[in-house]
């Protein structure tokens, strides 16, 4: 059980290092919105984690495996709303990120929601889940506790990883707050999210 937890762990980590979506939004919301959105995101994606195991738990995850028309809608659903995200990041008006005086306008953007849509409607993150959690719960045991506890080992690792990102992020967000540069960072992000669209669409289960 032990060697089971440590080999997880050891994979967890590795795919949290990875770069992916996650990471970009987890980074520019930083930079560009602030620490606190900064962490509201990566706090989103961690509930797309935990939904997405709940879904394997219950078995809803092996419908999404099995069923192309249910992966196919899912995928395109997904696609849809990171060019929605990107065409949001280009239309944005950059304004200059003051950190010590609170804005007078406060942020209308809802980064939890967006960082938990951003996982939630991934289908790859889904048969991930699928393929990869079953391996690791020993014969014998309680398949939803142990779905949850696998879960709970991969978002501490997100939750770790997105604090190293966020205060390198709000460092650099001191040379990096002029709007001319969140303006090129908005899309640069925003090509990004068409490109894990545009791989998402053209994906396969």
């Amino acid at each position: 059980m032990v060697a089971t937890l440590l080999t997880f762990s050891l994979a967890a980590l590795l795919l949290t290092l990875t770069p992916g979506l996650d990471t970009a939004l987890v980074l520019r919301t930083s930079i560009a919105e602030g620490r606190s959105h900064g962490f509201k995101a990566a706090l989103g994606v961690n509930l797309g984690c935990y939904i997405w195991g709940a879904l394997v738990a219950l078995g809803l995850g092996a419908l999404l495996a099995a069923s192309q028309v249910a992966y196919d809608c899912l995928k395109w659903v997904g696609a849809v709303y990171l060019l929605w995200l990107a065409l949001q990041l280009v239309l944005a008006r950059p304004q200059p990120l003051s950190l010590s005086v609170p804005s007078r306008h406060p942020h209308t953007r809802n980064w939890f929601v967006r960082g938990c849509l951003g996982n939630v409607l991934n289908p790859k993150v889904g048969i991930f889940y699928v393929s990869f959690l079953p391996q690791f719960i020993p014969v014998g045991h309680f398949p939803v506790l142990w779905t949850f506890l696998l879960v709970s080992i991969h978002v501490v690792f997100g939750t770790l990883w997105s604090l190293v990102l966020i205060n390198v992020a709000v460092k650099a967000s001191h040379y990096l707050q002029q709007p001319n540069i969140i303006r090129w960072m908005n899309r640069m992000t925003a090509g990004v999210f068409v490109l894990f669209a545009a791989k998402l669409a053209l994906s396969s289960r």
